[in-house]
C-alpha cells in the first residue's frame, strides 16, 4: 500500500494551493495530490469564459506548469476518485481499489454539478460545465453545428455561459425558475441590468418558467418542455443551477455535516487528523454575522488552503478572510465584495446607463457588500472598507460616485 504523509484530495484551486502553500510553509515530508480530472490542476472559472470561447487554450489556464508538481517533490494520482476513507486506519480508498495511508488528510472534492430533476435529465446534448471534459463537450457540439442552445439557470454559471454562446454565434433562450435574474446573490438593480444587457445581446430571457422534461430526437435532446405547455426548440442544453457537495465518503466515515462538511476556524472537520476546504466546507463566517455557510469561490478555496497548511505546520490562525467573487460577461466585469446576506437597503453608486456603476449593500446601516460593474476603484476601496470593519458610513456620500471610498476610512 502507498502512504504519504499529506494526502490532499481534488485537483481544484483548493487542493493545488494546499499543496503550494505546504512546501512555502516548509513541509519536507512527501504529498500526494489526488483528483478524478486525468489533468494537471487548472482553473474552473475560466471554463464557463475564456476557454469555453477559445480565448485561452487549456495550458493557459493550468495553475502551473505541470513540470511544476514534480520539481516541488508532489505527487499527482489523476483519474482517479476516493471512494472511502478509513479515518481509524487513517487510509482512503480510490476507485480502483487501491489504498493510499496518511499522516493528515486533506479534502478538497468541491462538488458536483446539480442534475436537472426532470426526465431528459441525461440525454446527449444535455451539458453540465463543471470540468474541462464538460467544456470540450460543449465546444465539440457547437463545431459539430449546434446553432440554438437553452440555457437553464440564471446564476453566475448560466449567465456567463449564455454570453460565451452568443459570442459565438448561438441562439440563446434562458430559462430561470426565479422571477429574475441571480436571485439567491444579488439584488433586484443587478438582476435588472443583467436582464437588459443580456436582451440586447439577443438572450431570450425567460423568468418564472419551470422545465417539465427535455425531450429528444434520436437520442439527443431537441428541446426543452417547460410547465404549461411550450416546447423551446434546441440543439444542445447547458444546466447551471448549483452543486451538490462532494462530500459522501467523509459523511459516510462519520464527519459532522448538512450542508457540505462541518469545518472549524482551522478548516478540521470532526474526523481526527481531516480537514476540508473550499466549495464543500461548511463554516462560521465571520462576514456573515458567524453563520454557518458554505462558499462556491476560488478566493474561499485559496485562502482556507493556507488556513489548513499552517495549522498543520504548527502556526494556527483562525480562518478570516473577506470573501470576494468575480464574473465576466460580454465586456462587463463584475466584482463583488462581501456578503449581501440578509441586506435591508441598497444604494445605487453611479449610472447603469453608463455601463459602470455599484451597489453598496446596508444592514441596519452598515456596509456588507458591494456589486462593482467595470468599477475597478470601487472595488478594491470597497474591499477596504469591508476588511476595516466599517459598521456605518454616510450614505449620501456612498451614493455620490465623485467621492471616493476611501474617504469614508
Amino acid at each position: 500500500m502507498d502512504s504519504a504523509d499529506i494526502v490532499i484530495v481534488g485537483t481544484g484551486h483548493g487542493g493545488a494551493q494546499a499543496a503550494i502553500a505546504l512546501r512555502q510553509q516548509g513541509h519536507e515530508g512527501s504529498i500526494v495530490l489526488v483528483g478524478r480530472d486525468a489533468v494537471p490542476p487548472y482553473e474552473r472559472p475560466p471554463l464557463s469564459k475564456e476557454y469555453l470561447a477559445g480565448d485561452k487554450p487549456f495550458e493557459r489556464i493550468l495553475i502551473r506548469p505541470e513540470k511544476f508538481w514534480a520539481d516541488k517533490d508532489i505527487t499527482l494520482r489523476l483519474g482517479q476518485g476516493v471512494t472511502e476513507i478509513d479515518w481509524m486506519a487513517h487510509e482512503i480508498v480510490l476507485m480502483d481499489g487501491s489504498r493510499i495511508g496518511y499522516r493528515k488528510l486533506i479534502w478538497a472534492g468541491g462538488g458536483d454539478p446539480r442534475r436537472l430533476p426532470c426526465p431528459g435529465a441525461n440525454l446527449h446534448g444535455v451539458f453540465y460545465v463543471r470540468d474541462k471534459r464538460d467544456a470540450d463537450a460543449m465546444m465539440a457540439a457547437i463545431e459539430g453545428g449546434a446553432k440554438r442552445a437553452v440555457v437553464i439557470g440564471g446564476g453566475y454559471i448560466g449567465l456567463e455561459a449564455a454570453a460565451v454562446l452568443r459570442k459565438l454565434g448561438v441562439e440563446v433562450t434562458l430559462v430561470e425558475a426565479q422571477s429574475r435574474l441571480l436571485a439567491r446573490v444579488a439584488g433586484e438593480e443587478l438582476s435588472d441590468f443583467y436582464a437588459a444587457e443580456h436582451r440586447s445581446h439577443g438572450v431570450d430571457i425567460r423568468l418564472g418558467a419551470n422545465v417539465q422534461e427535455i425531450s429528444e430526437t434520436d437520442g439527443q435532446a431537441s428541446g426543452v418542455l417547460l410547465e404549461g405547455g411550450e416546447t423551446l426548440k434546441c440543439d444542445m442544453v447547458v444546466a447551471g443551477i448549483g452543486i451538490i457537495p462532494s462530500v459522501a465518503p467523509l459523511i459516510a466515515a462519520g464527519a459532522a455535516g448538512s450542508n457540505g462538511v462541518d469545518v472549524d476556524v482551522y478548516c478540521r472537520t470532526t474526523l481526527d487528523d481531516i480537514y476540508a476546504i473550499g466549495d464543500c466546507a461548511a463554516h462560521a463566517n465571520d462576514f456573515a454575522d458567524s453563520a454557518v455557510i458554505r462558499l462556491e469561490s476560488v478566493q474561499n478555496a485559496h485562502d482556507m488552503a493556507n488556513t489548513t497548511a499552517r495549522a498543520i505546520m504548527g502556526d494556527k490562525q483562525p480562518y478570516h478572510a473577506l470573501p470576494w467573487f468575480w464574473s465576466n460577461q460580454y465586456d462587463l466585469k463584475l466584482q463583488t465584495a462581501g456578503l449581501s446576506l440578509d441586506y435591508d437597503e441598497t444604494i445605487l453608486r453611479g449610472n447603469p446607463a453608463a455601463r459602470k456603476f455599484s451597489i453598496v449593500y446596508l444592514k441596519e446601516g452598515r456596509p456588507i457588500a458591494f456589486d462593482c460593474v467595470n468599477a475597478m476603484k470601487d472595488y478594491v476601496q470597497g474591499r477596504k472598507l469591508l476588511e476595516n470593519g466599517i459598521q456605518s458610513a454616510d450614505k449620501a456620500l456612498l451614493a455620490d460616485p465623485e467621492t471616493p471610498l476611501k474617504e469614508l476610512l
